[in-house]
């Protein structure tokens, strides 16, 4: 196709139909080059595709450095939180299970009582104490030792339990808020029913999980802003094949079928899985459109060919009508001998209409009757009937027992018959002639061979065009036409095997699926064979 010829208009942008044809696409001031850089180039922002992938890709690490850290963070505040229980009910199981009465703990929390007394009063500036302990009474009163006061910290401790009860009885700690700091509390009950609240300062635990708050936003900030700056450099990057793709495009809107987008060292998976459906996309396109050229030019042929075919026949037949319209078959010889040939040609038009119709059928895929056929029965009628028109023919026949096949059966008797004609048409009568059936890895092979004359390469590869005949030889040239056609429909595949004096071999390869009946060879060698005739 000439490189300046326009296709429909609906398969191209119309912006690309008013371009002049002879300017190239690198030469074109408002071409390829102004599009392509206004359409990667000139658009940078959050709209644009590298935008879109950085966004996508700074979100999904956002999401993960916060799940991340929220759960690092959950799991060391409850490893801190849990050593800070254990020690707690540690304390609480030895108190309660000491038996001491409040006179024996005064003596022992006297020391302890002293620490805190000899302390400066906490402020809110000042450290609290980590640890505290305090005796409350009936109503949680905190309650003196060793008739000191308590202190602020155990009067913050006592009120800061609203059922000291319900707290003894529950073996867990529980958070409280000690002037303004947090504490894990729990309590016990001596041998002589007093109640004591025991806590731990869990505020050093809470500025722990906060720092390292802090540092993972600090670090997940910078590795944010890392990734962004390296997305949009590598999209760049990666991105620069789809310039090659819009110039592609554009010279193809143009009319230039033959280009494609070329491969790049820069191209990521998606780009390059882009490039090869773009490819085969126009190759498609361009294969349609050569197609579409050649059937034109197959059914040029072929109509003129048919007319050609069928006028022969008819002007013979209208030139012995007007003889004998005419009087010039006085002699009753000459009018039985052209009776004879009109009916002749008569036969021949019928055969030929008969053919032409039975490959409009096949080309309309028709719907067959499927059925177990027994191919080597065939086979060895094909060769009894050669036979009896040829007695002085070699035959020889490959096609014991039965081997049967899902098939048409008349489809298949017209292929048998239709390369046993081509055989006895186009080769001499004492020219050898194999027929020959076999089953082979799922398949069923079907043999023609002769020792003919054979045909060259160019006529080998026109064997099944319609019409064709090899130096105008008789026959309508339809019927290896016919014979492919009937394979195809049976999901089956026809091939040629032939050189100058070697003969011609055509093998029938159909899909086995009536099984393998008695008999039938089970090879897995090739089913063709070398011989050969005329198309």
């Amino acid at each position: 196709m000439k490189a300046g010829m326009n296709l429909p208009g609906s398969w191209w942008p119309a912006r690309n139909q008013g371009r002049t044809r002879g300017h190239k696409t690198r030469g074109n001031k408002w071409g390829v080059r102004s599009l392509r850089g206004h359409s990667l180039r000139g658009r940078r922002g959050v709209h644009s595709l590298r935008g879109k992938l950085t966004l996508a890709n700074v979100a999904l690490l956002a999401l993960g450095i916060a799940a991340a850290t929220a759960v690092s963070l959950m799991g060391m505040r409850y490893y801190l939180l849990d050593q800070v229980d254990t020690e707690l009910t540690k304390t609480r199981d030895s108190l309660g299970g000491s038996q001491l009465t409040l006179r024996q703990f005064d003596s022992l929390s006297a020391l302890s009582f002293f620490r805190d007394r000899i302390a400066p009063q906490a402020t809110n500036e000042q450290p609290r104490p980590d640890s505290i302990f305090t005796v409350i009474d009936g109503s949680g009163e905190p309650v003196g030792i060793l008739g000191f006061k308590p202190t602020d910290a155990q009067r913050g401790l006592a009120h800061s339990v609203r059922d000291p009860g319900a707290l003894i009885e529950d073996p867990e700690p529980h958070d409280v808020t000690v002037h303004g700091s947090p504490y894990r509390v729990t309590g016990v009950r001596l041998a002589d029913g007093t109640r004591i609240l025991l806590a731990t300062s869990t505020d050093a635990l809470h500025k722990g999980v906060s720092k390292a708050l802090k540092l993972d936003l600090a670090i997940g900030t910078l590795l944010l802003a890392l990734l962004a700056l390296l997305t949009m450099m590598s999209v760049g990057r990666r991105m620069r094949p789809l310039e090659d793709m819009v110039e592609t495009s554009s010279a193809i809107a143009e009319g230039d079928l033959t280009r494609r987008v070329p491969s790049s060292r820069e191209a990521t998976l998606e780009v390059e899985q882009l490039r090869l459906a773009l490819n085969s996309m126009l190759h498609q396109v361009e294969s349609a459109y050569r197609t579409r050229e050649r059937s034109a030019a197959q059914l040029r042929r072929f109509v003129a060919d048919a007319s050609h075919e069928l006028r022969t026949p008819l002007a013979a037949i209208r030139g012995y009508l007007q003889l004998y319209d005419k009087g010039m078959l006085s002699d009753p010889a000459d009018r039985e001998r052209a009776w004879e040939r009109v009916l002749a040609e008569a036969d021949r038009m019928g055969r030929l209409v008969d053919e032409l119709l039975t490959l409009a059928r096949l080309d309309q895929q028709p719907e067959l009757r499927f059925r177990n056929v027994d191919v080597s029965r065939l086979v060895r009628d094909m060769a009894e009937d050669l036979r009896v028109q040829q007695p002085g023919r070699p035959i020889t026949v490959d096609a014991d027992g039965s081997l049967l096949v899902r098939a048409d059966e008349s489809g298949l008797r017209q292929v048998l018959g239709n390369l046993v004609a081509n055989v006895r048409t186009h080769t001499p009568e004492d020219v050898p002639v194999r027929l020959g059936v076999e089953r082979a890895y799922g398949v069923v092979r079907l043999c023609v061979a002769d020792k003919g004359p054979g045909l060259g390469p160019e006529d080998a590869a026109r064997v099944f065009d319609r019409f064709f005949r090899t130096g105008g030889g008789a026959g309508s040239g339809l019927g290896l036409a016919i014979v492919q056609g009937v394979v195809r429909a049976h999901k089956g595949e026809v091939a040629v095997r032939t050189e100058r004096g070697e003969g011609l071999a055509v093998t029938v390869t159909l899909p086995a699926g009536g099984g393998k009946g008695s008999g039938g060879s089970e090879s897995g060698n090739g089913g063709s064979a070398t011989g050969g005739g005329g198309a």
